[in-house]
């Protein structure tokens, strides 16, 4: 996917904290805006500590990240969401490999967010409800790379349960709606059939490089 000029360096920030995203809780119940901002208490020091952990090959801390990334991330909701009106311009066959590859956009993404950590922290700040019951968790990342801090917005979703990520702002840009912007353009200029296969071979170029 090209980024444009304009959200270039939004998207520099982005890969900077998405190795922070996984601080979203996994398996909490649905409940009030405490219980998400308490659950994420709970969890950064964990998997900052795994972000930090040395002694773990590389590759061991992407496959780990990213089995909590699937569990912690409502993809389907999120591929749908993107693709939006486009989204019945795909077969039913077609929306499933793009979620696909989305996933693995994440993924990979996860692999160069490793590599840039240098011991960031995050600042868990107020939470805010949402229409429909949703709650964001308002973050804020220093130190390290972070610099004078990024402030990062997670949405949640509750229902069903358990709380999952539908949306994340990298100060005040929402990610959703930027791989959207994206998403139109190859679609208009493009067509929706050369969408996925733009998607995978960005994905097959940045594994490339990690290899």
């Amino acid at each position: 996917m090209t980024c444009t000029s304009s959200t270039t360096i939004k998207a520099r920030l982005l890969r900077s904290a998405l190795a922070l995203l996984l601080l979203v809780p996994l398996g909490a119940a649905a409940g009030s805006e405490e219980d998400a901002r308490a659950v994420v208490q709970q969890t950064s020091s964990e998997v900052l500590a795994l972000l930090a952990d040395k002694s773990l090959a590389n590759s061991q801390r992407i496959e780990r990240l990213t089995t909590i990334a699937e569990q912690r991330f409502d993809l389907k909701l999120m591929s749908g969401l993107i693709l939006g009106r486009n989204r019945t311009k795909l077969s039913p066959e077609q929306q499933d490999e793009f979620m696909k590859e989305f996933k693995r956009h994440l993924t990979v993404t996860y692999g160069d967010s490793l590599e840039k950590y240098s011991n960031e922290k995050v600042q868990i700040l107020q939470t805010r409800p949402e229409p429909g019951g949703d709650v964001t968790v308002k973050t804020r990342i220093v130190g390290g790379r972070a610099g004078d801090g990024i402030n990062v917005d997670y949405r949640l979703r509750g229902k069903p349960a358990p709380w999952r990520v539908i949306d994340v702002f990298i100060e005040g840009v929402s990610v959703v709606q930027n791989f959207r912007t994206q998403v139109q353009e190859i679609v208009s200029t493009k067509g929706a059939d050369q969408l996925i296969s733009i998607l995978r071979e960005k994905n097959d170029q940045k594994a490339a490089t990690r290899s």
